[in-house]
């Protein structure tokens, strides 16, 4: 799987991208449909301190596109998030190819 990084207002961060490129590999392991992946890593303006480090991904897949975008206190914890509404949105995917 490819996977393509991006920062907004974020400086980069090997950490982070080996990270969600471990969760990914997971997901991609899974679901083998998946052919790339756009993360989107970028900081916000909150008042509130739980919110304001977003991570979005979009999944290159065969039909539409996969997205999820959370926001959370801390960057591995809306990653921890976006990979799980990921895998819900997959699975749902891959029950209706399965009826096909």
């Amino acid at each position: 799987m490819n996977i393509h990084f991006e920062y907004h207002d974020v400086a980069a961060s090997s950490r982070l991208e080996e990270f969600i490129s471990e969760k990914l590999n997971k997901l991609e392991n899974k679901y083998d449909f998946i052919i790339s992946a756009d993360v989107y890593f970028k900081k916000e303006n909150s008042s509130n301190p739980e919110l304001g480090k977003v991570c979005s991904v979009r999944l290159g897949t065969p039909g539409p596109t996969v997205f999820a975008e959370i926001s959370s206190g801390t960057f591995e914890a809306s990653i921890a998030k976006v990979i799980t509404e990921l895998r819900s949105q997959l699975q749902k995917r891959k029950e209706k190819m399965k009826l096909h």
